[in-house]
């Protein structure tokens, strides 16, 4: 499957097999190492993943409906006392 068609969540039952073939102890050192290599980019594809629908989450409108970043002011008491 390719990286564009791939979906965090095909990614991730991916690596799952490949962790589970991994902890079986049944596969030659050759299998072991490309498939090592392999859950090391899914890895990688699921964290970039990850990354992205973080900065889209933090992410919101502002009055004049331009994306800003979400910044929470903690600390900030209401001054309309």
């Amino acid at each position: 499957m390719k990286d564009k068609e791939k979906t965090f969540e095909s990614a991730l039952n991916e690596l799952e097999q490949i962790v589970k073939d991994l902890e079986s102890g049944n596969i030659s050192l050759d299998d072991a190492m490309s498939k090592y290599t392999t859950a090391m980019n899914l890895v990688k594809f699921c964290q970039e993943k990850l990354d992205n629908a973080t900065k889209q989450v933090n992410k919101i409108l502002n009055e004049n409906n331009e994306l800003v970043d979400f910044k929470v002011d903690e600390g900030e008491e209401d001054e309309t006392n």
